[in-house]
């Protein structure tokens, strides 16, 4: 790709040409087929997509958005129930909690992964709820509504804690619904049966986005719903396709959320590379933590814990003088991207809600401090040393002490 000497945060040219002659055999068969919707190619990736996951089931639907809304009501989330979530993460993770008629609460984030805490969940569960004597659930004393899901985040291709996350939901009777649509291929070390798991495969359901940026791209908006629930997953592809059972015989009133058939032909294609295209992008984040090894931690590097395989869709440093740094590397011709700047408990989008600066200190913090560096399975080594050096560029000398 010619960037004149630029170096993009995301690399999207690359890798289709690479794979062009695949990727247009997939729109040829489809015009030769006349198949756009469903049919043999959907149904292709979705087993594809299971096999990978690990799961016995994959829904193919229209975004990672569809997919989170579809999997919430599909699992039982009831209109006016709550669920809670992360204020660090894109709004479709909250939008998709609205759209199925529920009630968001945050707890806040591990400082290091930047996902979950779930000391702050339980937190949230023992001194914020209480357990309804007469229905035996679990209600939020302030709203008095039920609490019925838990939608940890895996952010930036780091799986969130899941052992603790999951080990509370069962205490209280909550459903968990992964929002994995930031980490394909990640994995958990699963200690209750002393493995690794991929992400998707430990809540009752996932979600996943293939927005052409992530992982595994589409090229336009796709999503999937990941589950070992057979009837879930039933529920599911009814409620995205109308709700019908059959053509014309409608059982409940859906939408439509259906994943088209080119786009499932184009993530069939890419999905053989998913595999090598995650070890690259580990190759170069560690690449990245050795080239920064130099500058004695004046830049915050991600974090991988023991028990998660990272894949890194993004590459996230950390300083307190972010904007400088930014506006440095800018000028240097290094893409950069902030992910993301304002938590949503205090997008404006969100002020009805009541939120004041401070209710979740650590996603405020982080939403201050974390810097996005270029990252994708075909950056250069070279590359990697121009984004290094201008970060250590910045940190010698313009950097406000």
């Amino acid at each position: 790709m010619n960037t004149n000497g630029r170096i993009p945060l995301v690399d999207l040219i690359t890798p289709h040409r690479e794979l062009e002659e695949e990727l247009v055999s997939v729109f040829k068969t489809a015009l030769n087929a006349g198949g756009f919707v469903g049919g043999p190619m959907v149904r292709a990736f979705e087993r594809g997509f299971a096999e990978f996951c690990r799961v016995q089931h994959c829904v193919g639907v229209g975004s990672g958005t569809d997919a989170l809304r579809l999997a919430l009501m599909a699992a039982g989330v009831q209109p006016g129930d709550t669920v809670v979530t992360v204020p660090n993460t894109f709004i479709a993770t909250t939008e998709a909690i609205s759209h199925a008629g529920a009630w968001w609460d945050f707890v806040d984030i591990d400082e290091r992964t930047y996902t979950m805490d779930p000391n702050k969940l339980r937190e949230y569960l023992e001194q914020e709820c209480a357990l309804d004597h007469g229905t035996g659930a679990l209600v939020n004393r302030r709203t008095a509504r039920r609490v019925a899901a838990v939608v940890p985040v895996h952010l930036y291709g780091q799986p969130a804690d899941m052992d603790p996350i999951l080990e509370l939901a069962s205490r209280y009777g909550l459903i968990v619904i992964e929002d994995a649509c930031q980490a394909h291929g990640a994995e958990y070390f699963f200690e209750p049966e002393d493995c690794w798991r991929k992400v998707g495969s430990m809540g009752r359901a996932a979600a996943f986005s293939f927005y052409p940026g992530k992982n595994l791209g589409a090229c336009g908006e796709a999503g999937a719903v990941t589950t070992n629930d057979t009837e879930l997953a039933q529920r599911v592809r009814l409620l995205a396709d109308h709700g019908q059972a059959r053509k014309y015989a409608h059982e409940v009133e859906g939408c439509n959320g259906r994943l088209d058939a080119i786009q499932a032909g184009i993530l069939r294609k890419k999905l053989t590379y998913l595999r090598e295209w995650n070890e690259r992008r580990r190759d170069v984040a560690q690449r990245y933590t050795e080239l920064f090894a130099s500058l004695n931690g004046d830049i915050g590097l991600p974090y991988e814990p023991t028990w998660a395989r990272h894949v890194y869709h993004l590459y996230v440093i950390r300083t307190q003088y972010r904007d400088e740094l930014q506006a440095h590397l800018t000028g240097a011709g290094v893409g950069t991207g902030i992910h993301y700047p304002i938590p949503l408990h205090l997008q404006e989008a969100y002020r009805h809600r009541g939120y004041q600066p401070g209710d979740f200190p650590i996603s405020e913090r982080v939403a201050k401090e974390v810097l996005s560096l270029p990252m994708y399975p075909q950056l250069a080594m070279d590359q990697q040393r121009q984004v290094v050096q201008r970060v250590a560029d910045f940190v010698s000398t313009e950097s406000p002490r």
